[in-house]
């Protein structure tokens, strides 16, 4: 009774420690860890472990336009006065370049209407540009590149910034606002104009500044602003959106004493000066989409990711830019404005949302909606944003994007990662990368459970023959393996470059398990029985060359040792197999490179060393129960990688074959 209870706890023991994958959950935290410092190479920094998990889940993603999926780097091509329409040469920041009327060149010199809108834009900005360091040639913007090439193209037509500046000292801001659409800015005069001693600047989106001006200036004239002139510049401003350009129109309005404004300018309210405005243009700016993200945009596509556009900017900038980066394919997208959302009910955006939509002048807090929305459909949402208000999108959607070159801290806080590049292009990357890392987890779980079989099968011969088959592995070797040599490849495996077709998957749904049946049926009845059958082959061969069956298989001393040494090399062998197979999920670990995971080689390498060391080492033979093996025995040894690598590149070919075939899928 008393051996009965003993041989059933020593099984159970061994069934605890060989089912119970001990090394798995530091496995998986180093491989979460390791792929969020490659994700740092791309230019995504990862705030949470999970995150990377989810990135590979995501569904949509809801983009802003400048920036992310432009340059963010503005050139004035067109200036637009009343009756006439400006070009404008040079490209980016350098203030090098001229302002031509068909063929003649003009600066603010010898134009009046010139000076007046380019004074007045030029002022109304914070942003300024650095000249280059010595040796270099590149121009730094400080501020917002919108404000910043307002600057230049000023100086490029002659104004000198400084100068007029000081003659016209900034007295008071009222700052833009995502609402407002519009900024105005109020400076003091040398000399009264209008018998007025201050004027106020306004730039803004053409329609807002519009609805604010009664006048315009045109050759030197205030006019009134008729209705017809008000389509006229709305017709040039559709003309230039429609070719994927940004507009900002520019107005002012001379503040005199008759209009009874408070003393204090502290007082002043977009309400009180943004009114009885006079229409001075329309600045025109090119802002091209990044040359990568038309590639990163076909990639979601192929990956089954849809991309919303959210932006600020004018519906048709916004259109355009969508279809020539390939967001949108249809000829006539729909277009919800920020008013629009703001009227329509959660069924009709919900319908929206289905088909093809960007979203233009929509306000940052009106991403909070849109992402509800999604993630009430059923999505799994990643969304960018880079203001305050856009923090608490950031934090509803499953995957919050910050960017950090033009972010502010509130948006960092609030994101759960940040793009070191502002680039939708490192988004995908990242997606990417998530979906490697739960491939990649998935092939190491599947490694570590392989060798729960052949650790087991041990301790069911020994129970089930009643002891007539000592213990061939004891439970020291089976923590040996577990925590010892199955590490090192483990952590190899989660280090795997993304295989081939990855992002031509559709997106796994969250609720997906990672340990499913078909991994199981794998890991137990495949991978497991193979090498339970040869560590038990193993285990008496070493009795039969000690003279087994002739006599009884050895229950102690030096043999004894040797058997189960052998048995625990033969399980480190077959594991040297199983993890170059678990590099890829179906393709040919051949068509990989067989050696092209450095860190799998170090890592069979270590396991290598480790078992050699249980083997020869005195001091960890008492605490494993090991002994030194013949060369023939590691002669046998060395042969078992090449039958369960064979085997397995045999059952993927079949199955890659069953699935081009009848479209079938691989365990």
């Amino acid at each position: 009774m008393h051996d009965s209870v003993a041989k059933s706890f020593i099984f159970a023991l061994g069934m605890i420690v060989a089912f119970i994958p001990e090394g798995l959950l530091p496995t998986v935290t180093l491989a979460l860890a390791m792929a969020v410092q490659r994700m740092v190479k791309e230019h995504a920094l990862v705030k949470r472990l999970s995150a990377v998990e989810t990135l590979g889940c995501t569904t949509v993603i809801c983009s802003d336009k400048t920036g992310t999926l432009t340059q963010n780097e503005m050139t004035v091509n067109n200036l637009w006065l009343p009756g006439r329409e400006l070009t404008v040469t040079g490209l980016g920041y350098a203030p090098k370049g001229d302002i031509y009327h068909g063929e003649q060149r003009i600066t603010v010199a010898d134009d009046g209407d010139l000076r007046m809108l380019l004074t007045a834009a030029a002022l109304c900005s914070n942003a300024r540009v650095v000249p280059p360091e010595p040796g270099s040639d590149r121009y730094t913007v400080l501020g917002d590149p919108t404000e910043a090439c307002l600057g230049v193209v000023a100086e490029k037509a002659g104004l000198n910034y400084e100068a007029v500046s000081r003659s016209m000292p900034r007295v008071r801001e009222l700052p833009f606002d995502s609402r407002r659409k519009r900024m105005t800015t109020i400076h003091a005069l040398e000399q009264p104009v209008q018998g007025a001693r201050r004027v106020a600047y306004i730039k803004g989106a053409p329609k807002e500044v519009l609805e604010l001006s009664s006048t315009m200036s045109a050759n030197g004239e205030i006019l009134p602003l008729t209705q017809a002139q008000r389509d006229e510049i709305m017709a040039e401003n559709d003309r230039y959106a429609r070719n994927g350009l940004r507009v900002i129109a520019v107005a002012c309005r001379y503040l005199t004493k008759e209009m009874n404004l408070p003393a204090s300018m502290s007082a002043y309210t977009p309400e009180l000066i943004e009114q009885e405005m006079t229409f001075l243009g329309l600045t025109v700016m090119a802002d091209p989409p990044r040359p990568e993200v038309a590639d990163a945009v076909k990639l979601c596509h192929r990956a089954n990711i849809r991309i919303i556009m959210i932006t600020g900017d004018y519906g048709l900038t916004a259109e355009s830019i969508a279809k020539r980066i390939g967001i949108v394919q249809g000829e006539h997208p729909r277009v919800i404005s920020g008013m629009e959302l703001e009227a329509i009910s959660e069924e009709d955006l919900k319908l929206a949302l289905k088909d093809e939509v960007i979203f233009a002048r929509v306000a940052p807090e009106q991403k909070y909606r849109v992402v509800c929305a999604l993630q009430e459909m059923g999505h799994v949402v990643a969304v960018t944003g880079d203001g305050v208000n856009d923090a608490p999108a950031l934090k509803k959607a499953d995957i919050g994007v910050a960017m950090g070159i033009s972010g502010t801290d509130v948006a960092k806080e609030a994101a759960d990662m940040i793009l070191t590049d502002d680039n939708f292009a490192s988004i995908v990357r990242a997606i990417e990368e998530g979906r490697a890392v739960y491939s990649n987890i998935r092939k190491f779980i599947l490694y570590i459970l392989n060798s729960n079989m052949p650790e087991a099968v041990p301790s069911a011969a020994f129970l089930f023959s009643r002891g007539g088959i000592p213990l061939p592995l004891t439970v020291m070797q089976i923590l040996s393996i577990d925590l010892g040599t199955d590490m090192m490849p483990a952590l190899g495996l989660g280090t795997e470059l993304p295989e081939k077709g990855i992002m031509d998957q559709p997106p796994r749904s969250l609720k997906s398990r990672l340990l499913n049946g078909k991994l199981f049926i794998k890991a137990f009845l495949w991978y497991g029985m193979m090498e339970g059958v040869i560590c038990m082959a193993a285990y008496f061969y070493a009795n039969w060359v000690h003279g087994w069956p002739g006599v009884p298989l050895a229950a102690a001393g030096l043999v004894y040792r040797q058997a189960t040494t052998m048995t625990l090399a033969s399980i480190v062998f077959c594991q040297i197999g199983a993890v170059l197979n678990c590099r890829t999920e179906r393709e040919s670990v051949f068509s990989v490179g067989l050696f092209s995971n450095k860190r799998v080689l170090l890592g069979i390498a270590v396991e290598l060393a480790l078992i050699c060391a249980l083997s020869y080492v005195p001091f960890l033979q008492g605490i494993f129960n090991t002994a030194p093996l013949a060369l023939t025995d590691w002669a046998l040894l060395v042969i078992l990688p090449f039958p369960i690598l064979l085997l397995e590149e045999l059952r993927k070919y079949l199955t890659r074959l069953a699935k081009n075939r009848k479209g079938g899928r691989s365990l």
